[in-house]
């Protein structure tokens, strides 16, 4: 599994989103950059990526997966 291909997926699934991999074989970082999911609890966050995840994860193309949630004005911040 290559960076470019979860994030493509991922940016197809969740609306407004635009997510920044690291990683490749089974093993991502993920910054997932959304002023909707920020709005979340860490839990609902996390729980909106991995519903979308959990097909590979299940299969094994994906083993481990951290995450970190921004807005769209902390991301920039950030820069």
């Amino acid at each position: 599994m290559q960076a470019l291909e979860v994030k493509t997926f991922l940016e197809a699934q969740l609306s407004d989103t635009q997510v920044e991999v690291e990683g490749e074989g089974c093993n991502f970082q993920l910054n997932v950059i959304s002023d909707e999911l920020a709005g979340l609890s860490p839990v609902k966050r996390q729980q909106q990526v991995y519903a979308h995840l959990n097909p590979w994860i299940a299969d094994g193309s994906i083993h481990a997966v951290s995450m970190k949630f921004f807005s769209r004005a902390d991301w920039a911040a950030r820069s």
